[in-house]
């Protein structure tokens, strides 16, 4: 479970928004069957994930124009766009094949 505070959310939150949060911070957590509280063993269980890295290197390529007016279309970050569509595509060992 994470806790944040209210500064760290949003500072757009309604009045009802705040009001739930608190109801729901001052409830107690209710285990059971389906959801039970968590052992040192089950704990262990759980694998530490390899994290991503977010480093992002320059890169100069050439776009059809085609390929620039869709990717701009998606206004400001289609730099950001552009990338995360890479990344996908690489993962596609097909779609590479075929565009090789």
């Amino acid at each position: 479970m994470v806790k944040m505070s209210f500064k760290e959310i949003n500072s757009e939150l309604s009045k009802e928004d705040i009001l739930e949060l608190e109801d729901a911070a001052a409830r107690t957590i209710v285990y059971d069957d389906e959801s039970p509280e968590m052992t040192p063993e089950m704990l262990k269980q759980f694998k530490r994930m390899k994290q991503i890295s977010r480093t992002k290197q320059t890169a100069s390529i050439r776009l059809s124009e085609k390929a620039q007016k869709f990717s701009k279309s998606y206004g400001k970050g289609y730099t950001s766009f552009l990338s995360r569509l890479i990344d996908a595509a690489l993962d596609d060992a097909t779609l590479v094949k075929k565009c090789l």
